[in-house]
């Protein structure tokens, strides 16, 4: 059982190292549009993280972090959309 806690932390921290790697688009982006998608991924790549470490851990809080942390990155994106939409954007 040991390996299955290993294999589900080693994935989860593949996921970080994806969403350490879109920080290069949230930074170099040449739109708002890309950097706001960049930061969904890396959301959507911490949620990931959270919700295997909370299997590896047999910690079932922590899949209340990541639904938080879930909800905080839609809200951001739509946010986003309305504040773009209001002031003359257009996604």
């Amino acid at each position: 059982m040991i390996e299955f806690e290993v294999a589900l932390l080693a994935i989860a921290s593949a996921f970080v190292m994806f969403a350490i790697v879109s920080l290069y688009r949230v930074f170099a982006g040449p739109t708002d549009h890309d950097r706001v998608i960049a930061v969904n991924v890396m959301g959507t790549n911490t949620v990931i993280a959270i919700a295997l470490v909370s299997g590896a851990l047999d910690k079932p809080l922590f899949l209340d972090i990541a639904l938080v942390y879930a909800l905080l990155n839609f809200l951001l994106s739509i946010a986003f959309s309305k504040f773009n939409v209001e002031h003359g954007g257009v996604l």
